[in-house]
């Protein structure tokens, strides 16, 4: 008997170990910081974006060096959006810098449809940190998001910040460069959440910070506000 119960503890523990291995750790992380711009003036280059070429998996937003755009990368597919004679260009390489940099790779992810009443900016900030806590994740801990569907408005812009200025204010960033509204548009939105880097990669106000890729691929760039549709799919990082 006392071999039986041995051996069937040390099956409990092989089993536990294999467990350990087969689940991923996720690791958000971030060069440059929002405060940086702010209180610093300092939007300079803080990491080259083709240190991640050959990465899988990978998802990213941020800015594009000296604020001449934005970045967006989707699955290790980057759509990088600069202001051109008033026209709005997309990159799909990595051949740019970026002042600023927030990233993870996710292997895996989980579908989770978003209730109707689930409507505004604010909302949908509750619904993602109680949605991600129910999921296992580890909510005082930063981690990244999908939403895909028919979205019933989102506000964006893309940075073209002007040589020389160096006072820096949230609505100058807004305006800069291109900015409205689309309305009844399919998109795909890459956010990543955090309640402790205010200032660092999300805003003062939120701990959301949100790019927006239309499924068209014809616009990108920084959510400044949106209007859930109906039949939205939120994505979270699964097998933590």
């Amino acid at each position: 008997m006392k071999k039986i119960i041995l051996a069937i503890l040390a099956l409990v523990f092989i089993s536990c170990q294999f467990s350990k291995k087969e689940k991923t750790s996720l690791k958000v992380e971030h060069k440059g910081a929002l405060k940086n711009f702010m209180m610093k003036g300092d939007i300079s280059s803080k990491v080259g974006l083709s240190e991640f070429k050959g990465k899988t998996n990978f998802y990213a937003l941020g800015a594009v060096e000296n604020l001449k755009g934005e970045i967006q990368i989707f699955n290790s597919e980057p759509f990088i959006t600069s202001v051109e004679k008033n026209k709005l260009k997309i990159d799909r390489t990595l051949n740019k810098n970026a002042s600023l940099l927030v990233y993870a790779s996710v292997e895996k992810w989980k579908s989770i449809t978003v209730p109707k009443y689930i409507s505004s900016y604010e909302q949908l900030e509750e619904y993602i940190e109680k949605t991600a806590a129910e999921n296992g994740i580890d909510i005082e801990q930063p981690f990244p998001f999908l939403l895909e569907g028919l979205m019933d408005s989102i506000d964006w812009h893309v940075i073209n910040w002007k040589d020389g200025d160096t006072i820096h204010t949230h609505q100058k960033h807004k305006t800069s460069g291109l900015y409205g509204t689309l309305e009844d548009k399919e998109v795909e939105m890459l956010g990543f959440y955090s309640k402790s880097h205010h200032a660092i990669f999300t805003h003062h106000t939120t701990n959301m910070h949100i790019h927006v890729k239309t499924i068209d691929d014809d616009l990108a760039g920084h959510v400044d506000g949106l209007y859930l549709g109906s039949g939205i799919t939120l994505k979270l990082p699964d097998n933590l």
